[in-house]
């Protein structure tokens, strides 16, 4: 990603007393756009030179910056930049999945140190209970003492209303129904004694591509993840979009036609649980789509009836959500090998030229770079968020 591509942060504010947020501001423009000099640093955020060079200072002393080698060559004092340090903070991230569950340790430039994963048949309370209890103990053990001090909190990626995934897995009721007593906050600031941030897991999947991804090109656009059961998030204003309820992109229940124009949900027809689905009519274990490294090459008769569904279904999403809001961008990710995902984006590219846009400004259609950890990283990203960067409310503030 180039410079010119990355849209620049602004809105700093010199008054006393609101520091808090200018290192947040400064922070949050480091990391969109990598190492700068305190010049610049000063000019895109509207701070004063002075302002700028006693926060960088401070931060630098805190762990949270690091100075580069002088850049000399050009008129007046030789150019100092500075980075954020990827050892300066760390968090944790728990994704729990349909049949897996995900813990990272995460640094600040979003690269994961650490990684444990557990398989089961259903993610049920003592499972992942047990799994994050277990996968801390292993997590801790591997980190430095430096890195223990500076583990800030842990985020949490999970589905809402788990009691009801029984319906869409086949499994008993009654086991899910212990979700309904479940308390993933309370449990993991127990197991951990960290802050704890949960989110939906298909936002935070957005999140990761936002904060970390190919997002940070695009000020407004939707998000689609292909997961086990697909769903998504919505970015404005370079900002992850959550709703009401928390409840923003959940795409899965939108209503779309079928290939054959009889009205479906978007989950029936571009989730990875359909391509389950033909395999197992097949007669084939539907297991060996979720195997490490993945590889659907072998299974190709039914790798490419589904994306051509998938991609149909996704089309008319993309047109149904460019109705109600004028998004520049479309960005497609899951937990896909890499060939099936650029595949589904460049089929989603060819049906969506199929759709009546009139009316509508067609969207630039592009490929996520997250992949398969996009929720654990989105996860772990909360905290950071939280403490470290600038969040909607303060992004909205105005240049001074």
């Amino acid at each position: 990603m180039t410079a010119d591509h990355v849209r620049s942060l602004s809105g700093g504010i010199n008054q006393t007393g609101v520091r808090a947020y200018n290192e947040r501001l400064m922070l949050s423009v480091l990391q969109r756009n990598g190492a700068l000099p305190g010049s610049d640093l000063a000019r895109r955020t509207g701070l004063s030179p002075q302002t700028a060079s006693v926060i960088l200072r401070k931060l630098e002393h805190d762990g949270l910056l690091r100075r580069g080698a002088s850049v000399k060559g050009k008129v007046g004092k030789p150019s100092v930049p500075f980075a954020l340090n990827p050892d300066g903070v760390v968090t944790l991230g728990l994704k729990v999945g349909r049949r897996s569950a995900d813990m990272v340790v995460l640094d600040m430039l979003g690269d994961i140190r650490h990684q444990v994963r557990v398989t089961y048949d259903y993610p049920l309370p003592d499972t992942v209970f047990g799994f994050l209890r277990d996968g801390f103990a292993t997590l801790i053990s591997k980190m430095s003492e430096d890195m223990r001090a500076r583990l800030s909190g842990i985020g949490i990626a999970a589905p809402f209303e788990l009691w009801h995934w029984h319906e869409l897995l086949g499994a008993p009721a009654d086991l899910f129904a212990a979700w309904k007593d479940a308390d993933f906050a309370v449990q993991a600031a127990q197991i951990t004694g960290l802050p704890v941030h949960m989110v939906n897991d298909a936002t935070a999947a957005c999140r990761a591509e936002h904060v970390f991804g190919i997002g940070r090109e695009y000020r407004d656009y939707v998000y689609f993840y292909v997961g086990a059961f697909i769903g998504g998030g919505i970015v404005l204003d370079h900002a992850v979009f959550q709703g009401n309820q928390d409840n923003a992109g959940a795409f899965g229940s939108m209503p779309v036609p079928d290939l054959q124009s009889q009205p479906a949900q978007l989950i029936d027809l571009a989730s990875i649980h359909a391509l389950e689905g033909r395999l197992e009519r097949a007669g084939q274990d539907p297991r060996q789509l979720w195997a490490q490294p993945q590889d659907w090459s072998h299974l190709e008769s039914h790798v490419q009836p589904w994306l051509e569904q998938a991609a149909d279904g996704l089309a008319w999403a993309v047109v149904s959500s460019c109705a109600v809001m004028d998004f520049e961008a479309v960005v497609i990710d899951g937990a896909l090998p890499a060939d099936i995902r650029t595949r589904l984006v460049d089929m989603t590219r060819t049906a969506l030229q199929t759709k009546d846009m009139r009316g509508l400004i067609a969207p630039v259609t592009v490929a996520g770079n997250i992949g398969a950890d996009a929720r654990g990283i989105g996860a772990a990203a909360g905290p950071m968020i939280s403490q470290f960067l600038l969040g909607r409310s303060s992004a909205q503030m105005p240049r001074a």
